[in-house]
């Protein structure tokens, strides 16, 4: 039976973080980017011989932590501090959120190869349910910038 694959390229979110593990390099210090990061689809083509809807996050009925996916993305990535649950300094990062100085966001590792699979963890669900489990995600590629990327793919 044959597969089809397409691509979205997701753009337009300025996310701060740091790698406080990476205290050889100026990562360790809170840094952003301008990030983006390319979805990779497959499966069988839909009645309108679609993978995937290229606007499909924008009316999906399925949503990601209670969200519609486009105000997840935004939520997660668009002017946010995003922080590792096991930084040592945590508990200041959390004093900065509520003095109202970031929008904190704590996920378990950061990193692109670390977001890549972040986001892959929390959109295939989202695209399987979407799609009566017709489109899987293949691959999810984080871009920091034009220069840098790092892909995740599932086993």
């Amino acid at each position: 039976m044959s597969k089809f694959q397409s691509t979205k390229l997701f753009t337009g979110f300025s996310t701060v973080f740091r790698q406080w593990r990476a205290v050889h390099s100026h990562c360790q210090y809170l840094h952003g980017y301008d990030i983006s990061f390319k979805v990779y689809f497959e499966g069988k083509l839909d009645k309108h011989n679609w993978v995937w809807d290229f606007g499909g996050t924008k009316y999906a009925t399925t949503t990601i932590d209670g969200m519609q996916p486009d105000k997840w993305m935004k939520y997660m990535f668009d002017h946010t501090t995003i922080i590792a649950e096991d930084d040592p300094e945590l508990e200041e990062f959390k004093q900065l959120e509520k003095r109202g100085l970031i929008q904190l966001r704590i996920i378990p590792d950061v990193g692109a190869e670390r977001f890549a699979e972040f986001i892959y963890k929390k959109l295939n669900p989202f695209v399987q349910e979407e799609t009566s489990r017709r489109v899987k995600i293949v691959k999810i590629e984080f871009f920091e910038h034009e220069k840098n990327s790092a892909i995740f793919l599932p086993d």
